[in-house]
């Protein structure tokens, strides 16, 4: 029965926006108790080698009574990374000729000046956390 009432909340109002590889998603939806909160969703396409993919989801829950605390503190960090480095992106992932660079790429001159990262031995393991 659980599964169904949140089945059946209510989506009022959507947006999305396409940013590359993520997609969020704006939602404005109902609680039982027929007021409104917003879900804000990062989807992220993942490719593997063999060419099969998965999207990894993560969902934030604002509600009313936090709306003029996140908004005032959003605006904050937005206006100090602008303020600080600018409008323009520049990292080198986001230029459209961006190659990842492998081992073979690097020469022993650049080996010197870029140490190898370690890379982690365990595995980390997504949760996906549904709707409450």
């Amino acid at each position: 029965m659980y599964a169904k009432e949140s089945m059946e909340q209510e989506e009022i109002h959507s947006k999305v926006l396409r940013a590359g590889r993520r997609t969020y998603f704006f939602d404005v939806r109902g609680t039982k108790a027929g007021d409104y909160y917003l879900t804000i969703t990062e989807s992220k396409k993942f490719t593997h080698d063999d060419g099969s993919f998965h999207y990894k989801k993560h969902k934030i829950y604002l509600y009313k009574e936090d709306f003029t605390a996140f908004k005032e503190i959003m605006d904050e960090m937005m206006d100090f990374i602008i303020d600080n480095k600018g409008s323009e992106v520049i990292s080198e992932r986001h230029q459209s000729d961006f190659k990842k660079e492998s081992f073979e790429d690097i020469t022993s001159e650049d080996a010197a000046e870029k140490p190898i990262e370690d890379t982690p031995t365990s595995s980390f393991t997504e949760v996906d956390f549904d709707d409450i």
